[in-house]
């Protein structure tokens, strides 16, 4: 943000370029705007996903270990993991995605 006060800064100093001048923080405002609302909509539908874990979930973490949820903690899962039924403890926070069965037959 700082550059851009800076660039209106030089372009006002240099005798500016007309309405250009006054257009460029609206456009650099509306960039800053379009990255991010979908950021905020992409962590609501991820937080809500977390929200709805039970048990039975198969689930990928963002370590790329995919496990079914045996049990969950207020914030942790424990996944039993293939192929030999391993449980491993997880933060909710590391669940990158949900693949249940409704999905898998979607």
């Amino acid at each position: 943000m700082h550059a851009a006060f800076a660039l209106l800064f030089l372009q006002t100093a240099a005798g500016g370029f007309g309405s250009l001048g006054l257009l460029l923080p609206v456009l650099l405002i509306g960039m800053v705007l379009m990255t991010a609302i979908p950021n905020q909509r992409k962590q609501k539908k991820w937080n809500e996903m977390l929200a709805s874990l039970k048990s039975g979930d198969v689930v990928s973490t963002t370590g790329g270990i995919r496990g079914q949820i045996i049990s969950l903690k207020d914030d942790a899962v424990i996944l039993r993991v293939q192929p030999d039924g391993t449980k491993l403890e997880f933060l909710k926070s590391s669940i990158a995605s949900v693949t249940t069965e409704d999905d898998a037959q979607s």
